[in-house]
């Protein structure tokens, strides 16, 4: 008897250990909160050395919350628009090899100012956005994150903004790129309407391409997009919360992107601030974003599950600046030079913050240089999903050593690059068709229309007011050569001047014209 209860007291014991094993490689639940058109300063929190006059004006207690827990990256780059990004981030590719260079919504064509554009004739890109078969005309053929983490046994809710096919195609569904779950999101890069008293631009007559879907219950109630997303998401939190599953939730707001509207909740203290009113109404949803952040975070405070899930935020572009704001036009991102659409810094440098409990050390700052393809790699080490046999190549580097170290040691130096043989629309500072590289300090940019070169180094100058190209050549030879090995390498697609019927030469075959 004494010898079968000691046995009995082994297995117990081997039991538990095999329980408390499997419970600790369970993978942590992972949210990305996703932000449109949010600036580098359009925060509370400051992601420079020092605030800025915008980090005063704007309020975001939950982005500081989320900061004072984690790792704030000062150096963190998306491309200049939406879809490219969003591309990046579902595939780990750089948009200069996905080829989805620009916003996507019609099918099968290029955008109406591309096909009107005076000198450049833009090349056949991938309007149609992601594929999950090849040899689709106009797509991206990839096996997408959402996907592969369902494979891995994570429940994916995908909320707001998608963006990352046509109409018509299947990636104009996220529930096809592997989300169980689609709240509001189409093809569509911004919603009619943010108030639910307009049925979220359902009914508008001519309007019906942005629309938001699915949100019919709200249809008529005094609520703001934001807010009705926010409830969605909390609602479709509890399944895998309550099942004990992993979860990777990518909330993709729709705003700050225009149409600028009122959230009357917040937006009257910003007018008798005496804020223009298209300012007091950014202002507020700007607000609304970041409160919409605060009820994730008290959601898992409140279901005690703040210490298993990661949280990532980070904006798909620079903040706008060109159109729909009040004050002086390519100004609202100072001292980032221009905006949204811009290769200058204001157009791709974005907020970036990353909390993983008892893994982060709390409020460190990281300098090193990341951008959006490095999420898709990132995401996945968090998850523990080992990748083979992708049918895309993967550009994006993980930046969790960064993440789980606070050393300058685990700072990235290696080239980014950027990648827009297309037209945008509005006109403004470094806006239009364009390549470019930083590596460390330097930024050589290449404007494909006038083929120019200009060189910046970011440390002195984070404004770009100063071209060293001339005085600095030996430099931008050395970039030069760099951007043009990597567009070669990924058979980057190139403009043609209508005049001579020539492709835009590669970014070497512009220095002779500066010796």
């Amino acid at each position: 008897m004494g010898r079968l209860f000691l046995l009995l007291i082994f297995f117990s014991v081997l039991l538990s250990s095999c329980v408390s094993d499997n419970q600790k490689e369970q993978p942590p639940n992972i949210i990305l909160f996703f932000v449109d058109d949010m600036g580098w300063q359009d925060t509370s929190v400051p992601f420079w050395s020092k605030r800025t006059l915008f980090n005063e004006i704007y309020k975001t207690p939950n982005m500081e919350r989320l900061a004072k827990k984690g790792v704030k990256f000062t150096n963190a780059y998306a491309t200049p628009v939406c879809s490219p990004t969003r591309v990046s981030l579902m595939t780990g590719m750089n948009a200069a090899r996905h080829r989805v260079t620009n916003w996507t919504l019609k099918p099968d064509q290029k955008q109406p100012m591309e096909l009107n554009h005076p000198t450049l004739e833009f090349p056949d890109w991938n309007y149609n956005g992601i594929s999950l078969q090849p040899l689709i005309p106009n797509t991206i053929y990839a096996k997408p994150l959402p996907k592969l983490l369902s494979e891995a046994g994570y429940h994916t809710i995908h909320a707001g903004k998608a963006h990352f096919g046509a109409i018509g195609y299947p990636s104009s569904n996220p529930i096809n790129l592997g989300f169980d779950v689609n709240i509001a999101g189409h093809a569509a890069g911004r919603p009619g309407s943010y108030l639910g008293i307009e049925n979220f631009g359902n009914g508008k007559t001519g309007n019906n391409v942005w629309a938001v879907p699915g949100l019919e219950k709200y249809h008529g109630q005094d609520i703001f997009l934001t807010e009705a997303l926010t409830l969605e998401v909390i609602n479709a939190l509890d399944q895998p919360v309550q099942s004990n599953q992993p979860f990777f939730l990518y909330f993709a707001l729709y705003g700050i992107h225009t149409p600028l509207m009122a959230n009357e909740r917040f937006v009257e203290q910003y007018r008798k601030m005496g804020f223009e009113e298209q300012e007091a109404r950014y202002a507020s949803m700007i607000e609304s974003m970041d409160e919409a952040l605060g009820d994730v975070l008290d959601y898992l405070e409140v279901n005690q599950i703040e210490n298993k899930t990661v949280i990532l935020f980070m904006s798909d572009n620079g903040g706008l600046s060109a159109e729909a704001r009040a004050g002086e036009k390519h100004m609202h991102n100072i001292p980032l030079k221009s905006g949204k659409g811009s290769i200058y810094e204001g157009g791709i440098r974005v907020p970036m913050l990353a909390y993983w409990p008892n893994k982060t050390k709390p409020e460190t700052i990281n300098p090193s240089s990341l951008i959006i393809e490095d999420f898709f790699p990132s995401i996945l080490d968090i998850a523990q999903v080992n990748v083979d046999n992708l049918p895309q190549t993967v550009d994006g580097q993980s930046f969790i050593p960064q993440l789980l170290r606070d050393d300058i040691k685990s700072v990235m130096d290696r080239p980014l690059f950027w990648h827009y043989p297309n037209e945008w629309g509005p006109e403004g500072p470094g806006i239009g068709s364009y390549s470019a590289v930083r590596q460390g300090d330097w930024k050589l940019i290449y404007f494909h229309t006038k083929k120019t070169l200009e060189l910046y180094n970011l440390k002195e100058d984070i404004q770009e007011n100063f071209d060293l190209s001339i005085s600095n050549q030996g430099k931008v030879k050395q970039l030069a050569i760099t951007l043009t090995k990597y567009l070669k390498k990924v058979d980057a697609q190139m403009p043609i001047y209508k005049s001579t019927k020539q492709k835009v030469p590669w970014p070497t075959s512009i220095l002779v014209s500066l010796n």
